[in-house]
């Protein structure tokens, strides 16, 4: 539940973000008909995303057996570069982050009313920050659905807990502590991608694709109970299933597996330190 609420709530902030900075845009410059092309951008956006979550869906469906595995290995690793990615720049950027969408925002504004085209400039602007964010959103969630499963009341919860926030922050009725936000979501969420490239890894195990040289390297998994049920602390039980969604857990997991797991954290940490030593240089 909880990685389907960290998932959907960054995707859908920063496109509240840039709406919520459009509608404030328009209001201080009181240009208040050009609020519905907003709206429609919003409704389309919304409509694409759906439409590419079902072809991805139908596409998805289509495949079994060895096929299968691939392509859910491929999806998990696909989906934790996106979110590696996502993650260093948002840490990179935190310390003005809503200053940086803002002017990012402004700069397509302005490029619209030169052109002369102010109401598709927003409609396109608008469309392509909710279209982006719900695709990025549909291969996340795909992701998180074949490693532990898709959460719709955390996912829901993510989605309305976004919205409020950036309608809060917006509107200047409460202070959002934005920078807070995303530097606590970020440490969760590249846990999380660690546990996807190695479930990426396992699932190509699987198919294999990657070779493996050892099988277990350690088996805590506790022993099933009498009457078939997973104990709390198994990989498949109540606590541990929890654990495999938010860090990838696994009981008895690969040499590769464990490999690829302290690998990705070892660059990651690496690139963060590059990006805090950069900041610290250019803010000295």
């Amino acid at each position: 539940m909880l990685s389907s609420f960290l998932l959907t709530s960054r995707e859908t902030l920063e496109a509240a973000l840039v709406v919520g900075i459009v509608m404030a845009y328009l209001n201080k410059t009181e240009r208040y008909e050009y609020k519905k092309t907003v709206y429609y951008g919003i409704a389309f956006g919304i409509i694409a995303s759906i439409l590419a979550a079902v072809m991805f869906t139908v596409f998805a469906g289509g495949f079994s057996g060895k096929s299968e595995e691939i392509f859910e290995g491929a999806t998990m690793l696909i989906a934790a570069a996106l979110l590696s990615t996502m993650v260093l720049w948002m840490l990179k950027q935190k310390h003005r982050m809503s200053k940086n969408i803002q002017e990012r925002v402004h700069a397509h504004i302005r490029v619209a009313e030169l052109n002369k085209r102010y109401a598709w400039g927003l409609f396109i602007l608008i469309s392509i920050a909710v279209l982006r964010e719900g695709i990025e959103t549909v291969i996340f969630l795909n992701a998180v659905k074949y490693e532990s499963g898709i959460s719709l009341l955390g996912s829901t919860l993510g989605i309305a807990i976004a919205l409020i926030a950036g309608y809060l922050f917006f509107s200047g009725t409460r202070k959002v502590n934005l920078r807070k936000f995303f530097s606590i979501s970020s440490v969760l969420l590249i846990l999380f991608a660690a546990g996807l490239v190695a479930h990426g890894i396992h699932e190509l195990e699987e198919a294999g694709i990657v070779p493996i040289v050892v099988e277990h390297v350690w088996d805590i998994n506790p022993a099933v109970n009498a009457d078939g049920s997973f104990p709390l602390l198994h990989e498949k039980g109540a606590i541990g299933s929890f654990f495999v969604g938010l860090f990838g857990y696994n009981g008895n997991p690969s040499l590769v597996e464990v490999l690829s797991y302290a690998a990705y954290l070892g660059v990651v940490f690496i690139v963060y330190r590059k990006i805090e030593k950069t900041s610290s240089v250019k803010a000295a």
